[in-house]
C-alpha cells in the first residue's frame, strides 16, 4: 500500500507540468522510527537537483512548536508563568503599550489602549489580539502605504504592531509566539537560536534546524514556488531572505522569529515529533525536552470559548500568500481547539487520526500532526505558495489514509 502511494507522490512530481514541483513526507512512531519516508522531485521547477531527506525546507510556522517548547521548558523551571502579567510586563514592558486597531463611527482606523492585560497563555494560544497582515484586511490595510511584511525578519515589522483585538476577545492567528521567542531570550539571556540548539536541538539529534543556515545547509536549500490561478507554476524569489542572507560568522544579536524563521530538514523535524509523541523525552537519546505532565498541558485545549470550525475559510488578505480557503476541509462541521502553540482537534479525523492529535502548518505548504494515542506522527514539506495549495493539501491526506491504514 505504502509503496502505491510513493509511485503516486511520483507521477505529481514528475514531467514537464510537474503537479507539485517537490516533496518531502516522513512518518515516524513513538519510537523516533520511520514507518513512511519518501522524497520525490527536484529542488527546484524542472531542476537537476533531487528531493532528499536531507533537503533543507524554510519551516515558516512550523517553528511555533519549538518556540512553545521552549517557553514551556522554562515554565517547568519556574522561569515563566503563564498567567501572570506584572512578569510579562516586567520582561517585555513596551507590550502593554501596543495599541489595539479599531475604527470610529465613520470607519476612519483609530487606535485604542488595551482593555485587558496579555498574559503569556494569550500569545501561546494566539488570544493576545496580535495577527498576521497577509490574512488580516484591516491591518493590512491601516499598514499601507508602506506595509507590514510579516516575514521580513525585521523586528520593527513583525513584532511591533497594533493588535486586531482586545487581548483575550477571541482567536485570531497572529505574532503572539514571535513575542513568546522574545520573552525566552530575555529571560534566558541568549539568542533563540542558542538556546534551541543547546536545549531542544543537539540534545535530540536535531541540529540541522537553524534560524540562520550556514552554507552548508543553504547548499540544500529548496527554492520556493509560486501558483498562480490557472495553476501553472514557476519559481521566485524567497520570502524570507533576511535569514538566508545573513552571515553567520558575524558577531552580534540577530532577531530570530519565533513564529516562523527556522529552517531545517523535515528528517530532524520528525525528531522533535517522535519526542513529543513519546511524551517528552527522545526516544532515541533518552534526553527528556519536558515533562509528560508538560505535554500533557500542551495536548489540553486552552481556548474551548473559541472554536475553531475547520471547514470556514481562511482569508486571505495578500492574494500571493495565502489562498481563501478551508484550514483542512472535512466532512460536517469539525471543529479544533488550541493547545500551547498548535491546533487540536475536537473529534476523530475520517483519515484515522484520534481525537485531541496536534497539527499545524507553515505558509509554505508544509503540514504536521502528531497523534499521541495512536503513536504517529508526520510531516510532509514543499515550498510553494501561495498557502493552502490544492494539490499538497489533497496529497497529504492521501498520504495520511494511507499510513493510518497500513499501521
Amino acid at each position: 500500500m505504502l509503496e502505491k502511494i510513493k509511485a503516486h507522490i511520483d507521477d505529481l512530481t514528475s514531467g514537464p507540468t510537474p503537479k507539485i514541483p517537490g516533496v518531502v513526507c516522513i512518518a515516524v512512531n513513538r519510537k523516533g522510527d520511520q514507518i513512511f519516508s519518501h522524497a520525490s522531485g527536484p529542488t527546484k521547477l524542472n531542476g537537476s537537483e533531487p528531493m532528499t531527506l536531507d533537503t533543507v525546507f524554510w519551516l515558516a510556522s512550523c517553528t511555533k512548536l519549538l518556540t512553545g517548547i521552549a517557553c514551556m521548558q522554562l515554565v517547568e523551571q519556574g522561569r515563566l508563568s503563564l498567567d501572570d502579567p506584572d512578569q510579562l510586563d516586567t520582561i517585555v514592558p513596551e507590550l502593554k503599550d501596543l495599541k489595539v486597531l479599531s475604527k470610529d463611527e465613520s470607519g476612519n482606523f483609530k487606535l485604542v489602549a488595551q482593555k485587558n492585560r496579555i498574559t503569556l497563555r494569550m500569545l501561546l494560544t494566539h488570544t493576545s489580539g496580535f495577527g498576521y497582515a497577509f490574512d488580516n484586511d484591516e491591518l493590512c490595510t491601516w499598514a499601507r502605504p508602506v506595509g507590514l511584511d510579516d516575514f521580513s525578519g525585521r523586528r520593527e515589522d513583525v513584532l511591533y504592531r497594533p493588535l486586531t483585538q482586545q487581548p483575550g476577545s477571541g482567536f485570531t492567528y497572529g505574532v503572539g509566539i514571535d513575542w513568546v521567542g522574545e520573552v525566552v531570550e530575555r529571560v534566558t539571556n541568549a539568542s533563540l537560536e542558542d538556546y534551541f540548539n543547546r536545549n531542544i536541538l543537539t540534545p535530540i539529534g536535531a541540529d540541522e534546524i537553524r534560524f540562520f543556515p550556514g552554507l552548508k545547509m543553504k547548499d540544500r536549500l529548496a527554492y520556493m514556488h509560486f501558483r498562480d490561478a490557472n495553476g501553472a507554476l514557476s519559481v521566485q524569489d524567497h520570502i524570507c531572505r533576511n535569514s538566508l542572507q545573513s552571515n553567520p560568522n558575524i558577531s552580534g544579536h540577530r532577531f530570530c522569529m519565533g513564529g516562523c524563521g527556522a529552517f531545517g530538514t523535515p528528517l530532524h523535524y520528525t525528531k522533535v515529533l517522535a519526542t513529543i509523541l513519546n511524551d517528552g523525552t527522545c526516544p532515541k537519546t533518552n534526553y527528556q525536552l519536558l515533562k509528560p505532565e508538560t505535554i500533557q498541558d500542551m495536548f489540553t485545549d486552552h481556548i474551548p470559548k473559541f472554536p475553531i470550525h475547520r471547514n470556514e475559510l481562511s482569508h486571505a488578505a495578500k492574494a500571493n500568500l495565502a489562498n481563501s480557503c478551508p484550514i483542512i476541509p472535512e466532512p460536517g462541521d469539525p471543529t479544533d481547539g488550541w493547545g500551547l502553540t498548535f491546533a487540536l482537534s475536537h473529534e476523530e479525523s475520517p483519515t484515522g487520526r484520534s481525537k485531541g492529535t496536534a497539527s499545524w502548518e507553515g505558509i509554505a505548504n508544509l503540514y504536521w500532526f502528531a497523534d499521541r494515542e495512536k503513536g504517529i506522527a508526520m510531516i510532509i514539506a514543499t515550498q510553494i505558495l501561495p498557502y493552502g495549495d490544492f494539490e499538497v493539501v489533497r496529497l497529504y491526506r492521501k498520504i495520511e489514509e494511507n499510513i493510518y491504514a497500513s499501521c
